[in-house]
């Protein structure tokens, strides 16, 4: 270690300090501070880190010092450089040079601790330098030691010194002429060359540094009594004197008020800031959110109307500007503070604790973004009034700000009519529907103007797409991810949270659809109620519920695409189908990212065919010329020379293919429907760069849940059971079930016993569907006991149970089984009539008569003869099994089967589950109206049913014989008949001839 420098010892010492302290090992032979002393060196020695670069060093040291001067913190400024410069050309303990890579390091190092230099209250706290020990040894004396020294005759004078000459020459001061600078000077200024004040040095530090700045940089014009600040005496520069010495001669009663005079330069300063928003000024003055000009306030070349006039223009965009300012601060700030009256801030009047909702975010985030390109125009134009020579007029900037004046106004007006004038406590759907609402209004408007307005659109429709971002992410989130995320409730569409996804009314009861109340006339109602949706609340009597205007379009896909994304992240689908999908929805791109490449793409290939776009334009002109001197030639004749008018007629009507045709003929009808002439870009760039993403979406999500449906939860064996069993599709397995209960009823027997019921029905469907028998069940509900009088109305309490699992009862729900039991029912009616006619046989008949002819009477048998009766049952007989077995051919083949047809292939086209849910719920419709089960046409089935049931009473008395009743019982049964064929004919025939019953042709 004999070899060691100084620094290497004293490094080693340290260092072992260092791994005593992080370890604890306080042994130095121990074998683990060995190896932290190795480590610990190698790392010293061997190091990957980058020696500091003083270049870099120095420019950040700059880069402070210009930004404190920036923030007026001349002493801070003043001390930071001082206290560098003197750091680096000290010397440290172990170097005595300077600026050395060391003093730059510990640079380096307090400038990456440091956070934030300039918002740091910091005041310099003196430090005593250690005093150098004067050298008392004479060395005059000593080195002259033995020299004789001549001193002159005047050994009293003092040595001359170059230096203080030169101090002398500088103390005199600069003659302006001198140095070749030729003043242009009044009057008034030779008078007040008398008054010069003398020059005030100023260093850096100095506690009366800024009252200095404050005194001797500008003429402090807004205080009471300001001093005259001199200014040439020239006519055009007195013309506030003019006037007012003219209003003197001529109005014996004017009486000069006192004025507080100001350059021009400073109007356009104060202009400048108050466009800039702030808030303090002298000639603007802010009262109650209201921005008003100072009454006495002149300048010496304008008279006063003409610099009011000027600056009451001014102001009112100053109020534009501090009303959207304001708006910005609460939103971003979330102040709470009591808005003033008529500040016209709606916002301020909810709770402060509550933060934004997001489309009131992305909308001041847009207001802000384009006040950051304002107030850099702002600035820069504050900047060339400061540096430049040339003179700079109030009339001038305001020529040059014209632009964005005219943007304010029109942000203003969106504002007030979007944000400010929506009442308190709205909620906040309402007040994002009606923000973008307005936005999209103010487009449409603008846009209709046409060329004058391009600059307003181009502006609006910028504002428009970032306030509509988290719409479009919210959208975005649900369509893609499943997920209506919406904590503010701001979007159109919100969430029941009561009805779990895997409820059977999930898909109807789940999603809220609000509206925004507006004045509007002759609008429907939007309302989904197949889709689950629902209007908000009613407003008054005179107003109506709109939607978003620009989602309208498409809101039918974003909910269908959203309610099954949401359903099917839900299922348990198969794992390798799942994760491709989420990994092709971590890898998809936001929807408002596609819609902003979409716009860019489609601006890009209208930049990008210039030739095509000048052909198109040529060809326009020519058309335009050839319509206008058509439309003069009509004008005429009307005895209307307008030539402005006929070429407005001309671009009108002018994209109307048969304009021509028309308009050169004979009869000519102005129809203003068939062409819209409003807003066809915004609405183009919306179809062609918003909507075609959503049915994209819309299409892929639908088709993976119906895909899913079918494929994974057999919704089609489903559908198709159902009309196996409650339709009698299934007809044998079906047959055992319910002949077994004909059977019963034919046996006099007890039939009305579930578990004789369910047993039929297991065995009858187990055999050919064993997968179905646990679902379907049978179940009895009690009737009216009126109904029981006749026979046909017994099967009233048999109803068809079949358990459908969810997702599948979205579709197939208890009221769709509902009415699959009517329709059951009546088959059923229509099956025992049919059965009863069916088993009913002639020699069965003959031989109960045979029995019972002897015991029958005389009279009886010479009334009508036995054969003649039989005649008559078997006549009657036919006619009933032809009217039943004609019903049964209908009903099962023109009704249920047709219809079964073709409602399979408007399953197999349904693109959404809503869909296929309106395709059955049709379907069930058709088959309940088509089999007479309307309460409108309840006559008809009664008539019907009348039959029906004297076909069982015709049955039980065939298998009773003739003298189990009496023969005039086949008079009214023949009559009864008769009747209720008749008039089933005629009223068919009737509604047939109508158009009501197309499929009974």
């Amino acid at each position: 270690m004999a070899h060691w420098s100084t620094f290497e010892k004293e490094t080693e010492k340290e260092t072992k300090k260092l791994i005593r302290c992080i370890s604890g090992v306080e042994d130095e032979e121990d074998q683990n501070f060995q190896l932290a002393l190795k480590f610990a060196w190698s790392n010293f020695r061997f190091h990957r880190y980058l020696d500091v670069d003083s270049h870099k060093i120095q420019r950040s040291i700059s880069g402070i010092y210009e930004k404190l001067m920036v923030h007026s913190d001349l002493s801070k400024a003043g001390s930071w450089m001082r206290l560098t410069e003197e750091f680096l050309n000290s010397p440290l303990p172990n170097t005595d040079r300077a600026k050395t890579d060391a003093h730059y390091s510990i640079l380096s190092l307090l400038l990456f601790l440091s956070g934030s230099p300039s918002n740091t209250n910091f005041t310099e706290k003196p430090r005593l330098k250690e005093a150098e020990p004067e050298d008392d040894f004479d060395w005059a004396k000593y080195l002259m030691e033995g020299e004789d020294i001549d001193i002159g005759p005047y050994p009293d004078t003092p040595e001359w010194s170059e230096e203080e000459s030169e101090d002398e020459d500088s103390q005199q001061p600069i003659s302006r002429e001198d140095s070749g600078i030729q003043l242009d000077r009044t009057p008034q200024e030779d008078q007040d060359n008398t008054n010069k004040t003398v020059p005030v040095t100023w260093t850096v530090g100095e506690p009366d540094a800024r009252a200095w700045l404050e005194q001797h940089v500008v003429t402090p014009y807004w205080v009471a009594h300001a001093p005259r600040f001199p200014h040439s005496l020239h006519l055009h520069s007195n013309l506030l004197n003019v006037w007012d010495q003219h209003l003197y001669n001529t109005d014996p009663l004017y009486l000069p008020e006192e004025k507080a005079f100001v350059t021009e330069t400073q109007v356009i300063r104060e202009t400048l800031w108050l466009l800039s928003g702030v808030k303090k000024h002298f000639i603007f003055q802010h009262h109650d959110g209201k921005v008003s000009v100072r009454n006495n306030v002149v300048v010496t070349h304008l008279t006063s109307n003409c610099l009011r006039s000027v600056l009451e223009h001014i102001a009112v965009y100053g109020q534009a500007v501090f009303r959207l300012q304001r708006f910005i601060d609460e939103v971003t700030g979330y102040n709470s503070d009591p808005c003033p009256p008529g500040s016209g801030s709606s916002y301020s009047s909810k709770k402060g604790s509550e933060p934004p909702f997001r489309t009131y975010q992305a909308f001041v985030w847009a207001l802000n973004k384009y006040f950051t390109g304002f107030k850099e125009e702002l600035t820069t134009i504050e900047r060339e009034l400061i540096c430049n020579d040339e003179t700079v007029t109030l009339s001038a900037v305001l020529e040059r700000l014209s632009p964005h004046l005219a943007q304010i106004k029109v942000l203003h007006k969106v504002f007030c009519t979007g944000v400010a004038e929506v009442p308190p406590a709205t909620p906040n759907v309402v007040r994002a529907s009606h923000l973008l609402n307005t936005l999209y209004k103010a487009i449409i408007e603008y846009d209709s103007v046409g060329e004058a307005s391009e600059q307003a659109v181009a502006l609006l429709f910028s504002l428009w797409t970032e306030t509509v971002r988290p719409y479009l992410e919210i959208v975005d989130e649900w369509i893609v991810h499943g997920h209506l995320f919406d904590p503010a409730k701001e979007f159109i569409i919100q969430r029941n949270k009561d009805v779990p996804v895997n409820h059977r009314d999930f898909w109807y009861a789940t999603y809220t659809l609000y509206s925004v109340s507006e004045m509007v006339e002759n609008e429907e109602k939007l309302n989904d109620a197949a889709s689950g949706s629902s209007g908000g609340d009613q407003g008054s009597s005179n107003r109506q519920l709109t939607m978003v205007s620009f989602l309208k379009p498409v809101l039918k896909q974003i909910i269908m695409a959203g309610k099954s994304m949401q359903l099917l992240k839900n299922l348990d689908c198969k794992d390798t189908e799942q994760s491709d999908r989420s990994s092709r929805d971590a890898e998809r791109k936001s929807l408002y990212t596609l819609f902003l490449e979409s716009v860019q793409s489609r601006l890009c290939s209208q930049e990008e065919s210039p030739t095509d776009t000048v052909t198109e334009q040529q060809a326009t002109k020519r058309s335009l010329v050839k319509m206008q001197s058509i439309i003069a030639q009509h004008l005429e004749i009307e005895d209307v020379h307008d030539p402005l008018l006929a070429i407005n007629f001309a671009r009108l009507y002018l994209e109307q293919s048969d304009f021509h045709e028309r308009f050169s003929g004979g009869d000519f009808i102005v129809d203003r429907s068939s062409q819209s002439v409003t807003c066809q870009t915004f609405e183009l760039t919306l179809r062609s760069c918003l909507y075609p993403h959503i049915e994209r979406r819309y299409i892929e999500c639908c088709g993976n849940l119906m895909k899913t449906l079918k494929k994974d939860y057999k919704l089609l064996e489903y559908l198709q059971a159902m009309r196996n069993y409650f339709l009698l599709e299934a007809g044998d397995t079906m047959y055992d079930f319910y002949t077994a209960i004909f059977d019963k009823v034919q046996e006099k027997e007890s039939w009305q016993q579930l578990s004789f019921l369910n047993v039929q029905l297991q065995e009858a469907v187990g055999q050919r569907y064993p997968e179905d028998s646990s679902r379907l069940s049978v179940f009895l509900e009690t009737i009216d006991p009126s109904r029981k009088k006749h026979p046909v109305n017994n099967l009233e309490v048999l109803t068809l149970s079949y358990k459908v699992p969810w997702p599948v009862d979205i579709v197939i729900s208890s009221e769709c089984q509902k009415i699959y039991n009517q329709v059951f029912l009546l088959l059923l009616q229509i099956k025992w009539a049919k059965y009863s006619l069916d088993t009913l046989r002639f020699s069965d008949f003959t031989d109960v008569t045979k029995k019972l002819e002897g015991a029958l009477p005389e009279e009886v048998k010479v009334k009508e003869p036995i054969n003649q009766q039989i005649h008559r049952m078997c006549l009657l007989r036919v006619k009933l099994m032809h009217f039943v077995n004609s019903l049964h051919n209908y009903i099962m083949t023109r009704i249920l089967h047709s219809t079964g047809l073709e409602f399979q292939h408007q399953v197999q086209e349904a693109k959404d589950l809503d869909q296929l849910i309106k395709i059955h719920y049709r379907y069930l419709a058709t088959i309940h109206d088509r089999c007479l089960l309307r309460e409108k046409v309840s006559f008809v089935k009664e008539a019907i049913m009348k039959v029906l049931n004297l076909v069982l009473i015709f049955s039980d008395r065939w298998q009773a014989g003739f003298g189990a009743w009496k023969i005039e019982s086949i008079d009214k049964m023949e009559s009864d008949f008769k009747n209720c064929h008749m008039f089933l004919v005629t009223i068919l025939n009737k509604a047939v001839c109508r158009g009501s019953f197309p499929h009974c042709k």
